[in-house]
C-alpha cells in the first residue's frame, strides 16, 4: 500500500515579549524633570487642523467660516483659542457701537459707530450733559432777569388786554349796554339808569325802541367777537414771546456745552449731526425743563408716550447706549459664548414693568456675542447652539445677511408681541468657529444646505500622531506646561515615559501616540494626586502606574462581576483541554469610559441537511448587520475552499453560548470558521487558546479593534483559573503593531506563563488550534491525507451524498390529455 508523504508544516510560534509593548526609555531624554523644559509654543499634533485654521481665518471672502471637528478631548477649543490669541495681536481693534434716540421716531433707535475707546468717552460726555440739563437749566428759569423779562411780557399782555376790554365796555356804555363776565365768557346786556333791564321793562318798551336796542346789541356782539379774536391773538403772541424767551434761556444754557462737544468730536460727522438733533429737540421741548408738577397719571401717560424706562424722560432720552465697548480690547476680540441662546447671540431688548405696563426704550437694548465679536472671532460649541431654540437659525441669518438684527423670539416666530423697538441693524464682520464632532458636522452638511454655504472650511483634528523623538519632546513639554499652569508637582523623566506609553495605548499603536490631550491631562492630575499621597516631591513612574490602576479599579466593577460568574461556573469558559466544535472567542464591552475584553464560548454543530450555515443570533435578531455579513463571508469561504466541484449541501448551526445581548462586529468570524472546521473534521480544538480576528472569503485574517483589551480580558480569566504555561490568545498578524499591553502580561509572557500568537491565514490558525497540519489544496481540489482540510472535505462530501434525495421511478401511466378549449367567436369590427 502506497503511503502519501505529508508536506512539512511549520506551526505558528508565540510573539516575544518585546513585541507586546513599545517601551519609552527615560534614558533617551535630556532632562531629569519637566520643570527643566522650555515653554511649549507650538500646537501639538494638529498640523492639518492648524493649516485649515490659518486658511479659514485669513481668507476674507463671504462664507468661509470654520468648523473644527474631532472627537472630544482632542483639544479643539484650546487649539483654536491659542491660535487666535497669537493672531489677534496684529489685527486692528474694531469700532465701538452705540444706539441713540431717534427724535423723529422713538420706536426706531439709530446705530452709531465710533473708533475703539471713543464710544465710552462720548457716553460719559452725554451723561454729563444730562446732569447739567437737570441742574443748570432749571436754575436759568429761576434767575431774576428771566423773571423780570417774563413779568414785563405778562404786564404788557395785561395792559393790552385791559385796553381792549375797556374800549369795548365804553362802546357798550355809549349804547346803553354793559359788558359783563359770565362763567361762559363775556356778554353784553341792556341797562337803564345804571341797572340791567328786566324782562317786564323790556316788554314795556316801544316797538321802535326794542328794535333799536336789538340792533345795537347785535352790533356790540359782533364787536365783542372781534375783541375776543384780538384777545386770543394777543394771548398767542404772548405765549410765543414766552416760548422764545424760554428757548433763548435754554439755548444760552446749553449752547456752550453742545459747542464744546462739537469741537471735541469735530472729526466725527455722525456725532456733529446727532448733537445738532439734540439741540433742536431741546429747543422744541423747552417746556419740559420747567418743573411743572404732574400727577402720577399724567407722568405715566407721558412715559408711555415716550417709551421711557425710568427717571425724567425728557432728560434720559439724550443719553446714549454703548452696546459694544472695545476701549480695553487689544487687537481683534475673541469671544467664547458658553450659553448660546438666541438673545445671547444677537442681543435683546429688555422691558421694565411700570404700573402694570411693560415699557422700554433705546437704553434697554443689550448687545449679544455677535456684537462683542464684531470685527473679531466668535467660538461656539455647535451642540450647544443646536440645543437652543432658534439660536442656529438666527446665527445663520446674521452671517448670511452680514448684519445683526435685534428682535425677540416671539417676533421671529410670528407670534403676538407687545409694542417694542426696531433698532437699526449693525453691519457684521466676524469669523465664526464652530466646535463639534464628526457626526454632527456630516449630519448638518447633509441636511442643511445653508451650512455648506457659510462654513466652507473644515479643520479636521487628528486623534493621534507619529511617535518619534519630536513627539516625545512635545509630550514632555506639554506635561511641563500643565504642571506650571495648574501649579502641580513636576514629572521626572520616568513618569514622562509612562505618560507617553499611555498615549500610545490610547492610540492603540506602537508607532503613534494619542492627541486626545484631555485624557492625558486627566492622568497627569491623578498621578500628581497619588504622588502627593506618597509624599513625593516629584511625580514618578510608580505614581503614574498607581493612577492607572486606581482608574481601572474605579471603573471595572462589571468586569469583576463577570469574572466571578466565570469562576463559579455560572458562565462556562474552559481554559484547558480540547473539545470538538467549541472555541473561546473574545468580545469587547464598553461601559462609559471603560472597555474590557470578555471571553465567550462559541459552539457549532454540523449535520445532514440543506439548510446551510444557520447563525442562531441572526435567526433570533440578536445579530447586527456587520455580524450577519461575516456569516455570509464564512459561507463563501467554505464553498470556495471545499466545494469547488460539487454543491455545498449541509446544515450547520453556530452560536455564542450564554450571550443574551446583541452581537455585532466581525472580529469573531475566524473563531466561527475554526469551530465549524472542528465540528466537520471531528478534530478537537485547544481550549487554552482564545481567538480573535476577522476573515475574508479567501481565508486571510484581517485586523480587529480592541486587541489589547481582548488579550488582557483573556489573561485575567486564565489567571483566575490558574496559569498552565500553555494558555494564550491568537490574534491577526496585522494587529501586532497595535499591541500596548499592561506590564503584568508582558511579565507573564516573559516567564512563559502566557502566550500570544499572530497568524495571517485560517490554515495557520487551525493548525495551531488542532496540532495537525492544515493541508495544502491540490490542483484537483483535494487535500493531503492526515490533514485537517482533508478531514473537513471528506465530511462535507459525505454530508452532501446523504442529503442527496433518491430518484423516484418513472411513472408508466399516461396522463389524460386535456381537451382543447373551443375558440371564442370573434366580433367583426365596423369600419
Amino acid at each position: 500500500m502506497k503511503t502519501e508523504k505529508i508536506q512539512k508544516h511549520t506551526f505558528a510560534t508565540p510573539l516575544s515579549f518585546q513585541q507586546l509593548r513599545r517601551i519609552c526609555d527615560p534614558k533617551t531624554f535630556k532632562f531629569k524633570h519637566s520643570k527643566e523644559l522650555p515653554e511649549l509654543k507650538e500646537i501639538v499634533g494638529q498640523n492639518r487642523a492648524v493649516h485649515a485654521l490659518m486658511f479659514g481665518l485669513d481668507i476674507k471672502d463671504h462664507g468661509y467660516h470654520v468648523f473644527a471637528l474631532g472627537p472630544t478631548g482632542t483639544g479643539k477649543a484650546t487649539t483654536v483659542r491659542k491660535y487666535l490669541e497669537k493672531e489677534v495681536k496684529n489685527k486692528p481693534t474694531p469700532s465701538d457701537w452705540l444706539y441713540v434716540n431717534n427724535f423723529d421716531n422713538n420706536d426706531k433707535p439709530k446705530k452709531f459707530e465710533l473708533p475703539a475707546g471713543k464710544g465710552r468717552a462720548f457716553r460719559d460726555d452725554m451723561d454729563q450733559l444730562v446732569l447739567e440739563l437737570k441742574t443748570e437749566v432749571p436754575k436759568a428759569f429761576e434767575a431774576e432777569s428771566y423773571e423780570r423779562e417774563r413779568e414785563s411780557f405778562e404786564k404788557e399782555f395785561r395792559t393790552k388786554s385791559e385796553a381792549l376790554l375797556q374800549e369795548l365796555a365804553k362802546k357798550a356804555e355809549d349804547r346803553s349796554f354793559q359788558l359783563i363776565q359770565t362763567p361762559n365768557g363775556f356778554a353784553v346786556i341792556p341797562v337803564a339808569h345804571g341797572k340791567a333791564l328786566t324782562q317786564q321793562e323790556h316788554a314795556e318798551l316801544s316797538e321802535k325802541k326794542r328794535a333799536e336796542l336789538e340792533a345795537n346789541q347785535e352790533e356790540l356782539i359782533n364787536e365783542l367777537h372781534e375783541t375776543m379774536r384780538k384777545f386770543e391773538q394777543l394771548q398767542k403772541e404772548g405765549r410765543q414771546r414766552i416760548i422764545d424767551l424760554d428757548q433763548q434761556v435754554v439755548g444760552f444754557a446749553v449752547n456752550h456745552i453742545i459747542d464744546a462737544l462739537k469741537d471735541k468730536y469735530k472729526d466725527f460727522t455722525v456725532v456733529i449731526n446727532y448733537l445738532a438733533d439734540v439741540r433742536a429737540h431741546l429747543l422744541k421741548n423747552v417746556q419740559a425743563f420747567k418743573r411743572v408738577k404732574q400727577s402720577e397719571e399724567s407722568a405715566l401717560q407721558e412715559r408711555l408716550m415716550m417709551m421711557g424706562g425710568g427717571g425724567e424722560s425728557t432728560f434720559e432720552e439724550y443719553r446714549v447706549n454703548l452696546v459694544v465697548d472695545n476701549s480695553d480690547t487689544k487687537g481683534a476680540p475673541i469671544v467664547v459664548e458658553k450659553n448660546p441662546i438666541a438673545p445671547n447671540l444677537i442681543g435683546r431688548i429688555e422691558q421694565q414693568g411700570y404700573f402694570g405696563a411693560l415699557i422700554t426704550n433705546f437704553r434697554m437694548i443689550k448687545g449679544g456675542a455677535l456684537h462683542r465679536a464684531n470685527g473679531g472671532y466668535l467660538i461656539l460649541d455647535i451642540y450647544d447652539v443646536l440645543k437652543k431654540p432658534m439660536a442656529w437659525e438666527m446665527l445663520k441669518r446674521a452671517l448670511k445677511n452680514r448684519e445683526i438684527v435685534i428682535e425677540s423670539m416671539m417676533e421671529t416666530l410670528g407670534a403676538f408681541v407687545t409694542r417694542t423697538l426696531e433698532p437699526e441693524p449693525i453691519p457684521l464682520d466676524v469669523k465664526v468657529i464652530l466646535i463639534g464632532d464628526q457626526m454632527l458636522y456630516y449630519l448638518i452638511y447633509e441636511y442643511d444646505p445653508e451650512f455648506r454655504e457659510l462654513f466652507k472650511v473644515k479643520a479636521d483634528f487628528a486623534t493621534h500622531m507619529a511617535w518619534d523623538e519630536a513627539a516625545q519632546n512635545q509630550y514632555a513639554q506639554f506635561i511641563g506646561m500643565v504642571c506650571r499652569e495648574e501649579k502641580m508637582r513636576h514629572f521626572d523623566n520616568s513618569a514622562v515615559a509612562k505618560i507617553i506609553e499611555y498615549g500610545a495605548r490610547l492610540a492603540e499603536h506602537q508607532q503613534k501616540v494619542s492627541t486626545k490631550f484631555g485624557d492625558i491631562v486627566d492622568l497627569v492630575r491623578q498621578a500628581n494626586y497619588w504622588a502627593g499621597k506618597s509624599g513625593n516631591k516629584a511625580v514618578t513612574a510608580t505614581d503614574v502606574l498607581k493612577a492607572l490602576d486606581e482608574k481601572i479599579y474605579r471603573s471595572n466593577r462589571i468586569e469583576e462581576i463577570i469574572r466571578e460568574m466565570i469562576a463559579d461556573k455560572s458562565i462556562k469558559i474552559s481554559t484547558d483541554g480540547g473539545t470538538v466544535g467549541q472555541i473561546n472567542g473574545i468580545s469587547v464591552l464598553s461601559i462609559g469610559d471603560y472597555s474590557f475584553g470578555k471571553p465567550s464560548r462559541i459552539t457549532a454543530r454540523t449535520f445532514v441537511g440543506s439548510a446551510g450555515l444557520v447563525n442562531i443570533e441572526r435567526e433570533v435578531e440578536l445579530a447586527g448587520p456587520i455580524h450577519n455579513k461575516a456569516t455570509m463571508i464564512i459561507s463563501g469561504f467554505l464553498g470556495g475552499k471545499y466545494a469547488d466541484n460539487f454543491p455545498l449541501t449541509l446544515s450547520a448551526s453556530i452560536t455564542f453560548e450564554q450571550v443574551y445581548e446583541g452581537v455585532e462586529g466581525d472580529s469573531a468570524s475566524a473563531a466561527e470558521i475554526y469551530v465549524l472546521l472542528s465540528s466537520l473534521s471531528g478534530i478537537p480544538l485547544r481550549q487554552d487558546l482564545a481567538v480573535t480576528g476577522s476573515v475574508n472569503q479567501h481565508g486571510e485574517i484581517q485586523a480587529i479593534g480592541g486587541v489589547n483589551e481582548k488579550i488582557e480580558g483573556v489573561y485575567q480569566i486564565c489567571k483566575l483559573q490558574g496559569l498552565t504555561g500553555k494558555q494564550g490568545v491568537v490574534i491577526p498578524e496585522s494587529n501586532v503593531q497595535n499591541l500596548m499591553l499592561r506590564e503584568e502580561i508582558i511579565d507573564a509572557v516573559k516567564k512563559g506563563k502566557f502566550h500570544i500568537y499572530a497568524i495571517a491565514t485560517i490554515d495557520e490558525g487551525i493548525a495551531l488550534l488542532t496540532g495537525k497540519p492544515a493541508g495544502v489544496k491540490r490542483k484537483d481540489g483535494s487535500f493531503e491525507k492526515g490533514t485537517v482540510n482533508f478531514a473537513v472535505k471528506q465530511r462535507i462530501v459525505e454530508l452532501a451524498k446523504k442529503a442527496k434525495p433518491e430518484k423516484e421511478p418513472a411513472k408508466t401511466k399516461k396522463a389524460k390529455a386535456k381537451p382543447k378549449p373551443k375558440p371564442r367567436p370573434q366580433r367583426k369590427s365596423k369600419k
